[in-house]
């Protein structure tokens, strides 16, 4: 298997700076649906589009916001249909962060019926394209960098809103930059046990392109970002080709997808299907990957595992 004892380490502290980070400030996030946890009618109200901003925003908020999302924990985000619930909750809250970069289709059209003020954390970021495409890869928040940038656009976010305590969420910010940089300058040790030939990443929704580039692996995928039709005869078949002709050991899929023609994939390769990946939705509290830094080291972790398997 890959480096073992290394990866032992890097997910022991994960889970544990997660778990310290539920303790310290996530507190006051919740899911879609029902008031925030703790809301007192004093603390401003901050809306996300979906779960995995949510845990990173209660991160940085503390005990002075009540954060929740909008989009539920599992839903599928791009094609997320607001409900009524949301527009009225929505028009109580006095901020929304949104991913932006065309990742929730619907947003402009809930802003415009809210007219909460909102501000999209994915401005002024590096991004990736979409392979063969001109279009941008959304994904952003995978890669610990791009993170790292939604993390200090919340803190001025909040600074903005609350002028009060503008230097608790910088040294909140502060502090989990630190714990989201740890397991991204780990990454090498955790993905060091995988063969040359095996660092080929296939996954059903091409949603990893920041991270495959940060940890340094090929990208394939069933079909791109928020596709509206299922991949084509032509391009299942040439997505099973590579895997065979690169002999790997493991295909993935993510948690808010079918994996019905990855299944299919894998099942005429002879490769196993991995997983679930977790991109677009945190688990509830008692699965996998509560908390946005245990997202990163769960993927990590079922990718190097995925993929250090031996030749088929």
């Amino acid at each position: 298997m890959f480096g073992g004892p290394n990866f032992r380490v890097v997910r022991a502290a994960a889970l544990l700076l997660g778990a310290a980070a539920a303790v310290a400030g996530c507190a006051a996030f919740t899911e879609s649906g029902g008031e925030p946890a703790g809301t007192d009618g004093e603390r401003p109200l901050v809306l996300t589009t979906f779960s995995v901003l949510g845990d990173m925003a209660a991160n940085v908020a503390g005990d002075h916001l009540d954060v929740a999302s909008i989009v539920p924990v599992g839903a599928e985000i791009h094609g997320y249909e607001p409900t009524a619930q949301d527009v009225v909750r929505a028009q109580g809250a006095d901020l929304i962060l949104d991913n932006g970069l065309g990742l929730e289709a619907w947003f402009t059209r809930f802003t415009d019926r809210t007219g909460t003020p909102s501000v999209t954390l994915s401005e002024g970021l590096a991004t990736v394209p979409i392979a063969g495409t001109d279009d941008v890869n959304p994904h952003a928040w995978m890669s610990p960098e791009g993170a790292v940038h939604y993390v200090h656009a919340m803190a001025e976010a909040f600074a903005e809103l609350d002028p009060a305590h503008a230097g608790d969420y910088a040294r909140n910010a502060d502090g989990y930059v630190d714990r989201i940089e740890e397991i991204g300058t780990r990454a090498d040790d955790v993905l060091a046990g995988i063969p040359p030939e095996h660092r080929l990443l296939v996954t059903c929704e091409g949603a990893f392109s920041y991270l495959a580039r940060d940890i340094g692996l090929e990208e394939a995928y069933l079909w791109p970002v928020n596709a509206d039709a299922d991949p084509t005869a032509q391009h299942v078949a040439d997505v099973t080709r590579l895997v065979i002709e690169r002999e790997l050991p493991a295909v993935f899929c993510e948690s808010t997808v079918s994996d019905a023609v990855q299944s299919q994939v894998a099942a005429e390769s002879g490769a196993r299907l991995a997983g679930p990946l977790y991109v677009d939705s945190l688990s509830e509290a008692d699965g996998e990957v509560p908390t946005y830094l245990d997202l990163l080291a769960h993927d990590l972790e079922v990718i190097a595992e995925g993929l250090a398997g031996g030749a088929r």
